[in-house]
């Protein structure tokens, strides 16, 4: 989804399949354009969309793409693998807007490949879903699926008593996880915040979760500051292992009705629950 100054342009397709686009949008000093990441097709839409804004006049464009697209393709391994977050980020330097916001991104490299970037910082939505889940800075437990995640995170929780984080367990011939070791405080007795960046599937934090409670913790909360719609298909909604999963709506569709155990905070307009 597009935005600019909170009206969404009008998109239809011609039958050959390319786009017809009306931006029937007041003629401003300062555009702020919304990109919510729902396909690749989209940046197209955008493309023509910023151009067209540039020849109304010179205006300050502000780009906000709350999940930065391709940010896990930040390197290559292999000669035939293509170095998609690099041309990405490309496209984007190409439209030449004033800032490129993103949220939380996922990789140090997109900061570094976009021009005039600016990473916020989800401190406070972090605090806010703490907040909601009752997290008692003394007495709980903050977990990191990986060392990853704490150094990414550990700053936020710098008034925490107890944290610990995983280490994964891997089978080495297919890359899955089997399992996973937790350094740190004893998390029994204690309800548990675990929080990470990016969610697909969950099942980093699902083993997670299951070594917890095998441990002896109390109840179990999550965060992730982006969540793909995929988590469905995992295995962190099977039981009642999980207490909550907070999310921003960056990318995440589902409809709370059919999964209550997910919260969303809003990545739009500030960080307040929808």
């Amino acid at each position: 989804m597009i935005k600019v100054n909170g009206q969404i342009p009008e998109v239809i397709n011609f039958p050959d399949g390319t786009f017809k686009i009306n931006t029937p949008f007041e003629i401003a000093s300062h555009y702020d354009v919304l990109w919510k990441y729902e396909n690749e097709s989209e940046l197209i839409i955008l493309m023509y969309v910023i151009q067209n804004l540039k020849e109304k006049g010179n205006s300050e464009i502000e780009l906000y793409i709350p999940y930065l697209p391709n940010a896990r393709m930040d390197r290559v391994h292999k000669s035939d693998e293509v170095f998609t977050l690099k041309y990405f980020c490309k496209l984007i330097n190409m439209l030449e807007v004033d800032r490129v916001k993103v949220l939380d991104v996922h990789s140090a490299v997109s900061a570094a490949l976009l021009d005039r970037a600016v990473n916020i910082s989800p401190e406070a939505y972090i605090d806010k879903a703490v907040r909601d889940a009752g997290i008692d800075p003394k007495k709980d437990y903050i977990f990191f699926p990986d060392e990853g995640s704490c150094k990414r995170y550990s700053e936020c929780f710098r008034n925490f008593s107890n944290i610990g984080f995983g280490i994964k367990k891997r089978n080495w011939e297919d890359g899955k996880i089997i399992g996973l070791d937790i350094v740190g405080e004893n998390p029994a007795g204690k309800n548990v915040f675990i929080v990470d960046d990016i969610c697909s599937y969950g099942g980093t934090v699902y083993h997670s979760s299951k070594k917890l409670k095998e441990l002896g913790c109390g109840k179990i909360y999550v965060y992730f500051t982006h969540c793909e719609n995929s988590i469905a298909k995992g295995k962190l909604f099977e039981d009642d292992m999980i207490e909550r999963v907070y999310t921003t709506n960056s990318i995440c569709t589902l409809d709370c009705r059919e999964y209550p155990r997910i919260k969303f905070i809003d990545c739009e307009n500030g960080a307040e629950f929808i």
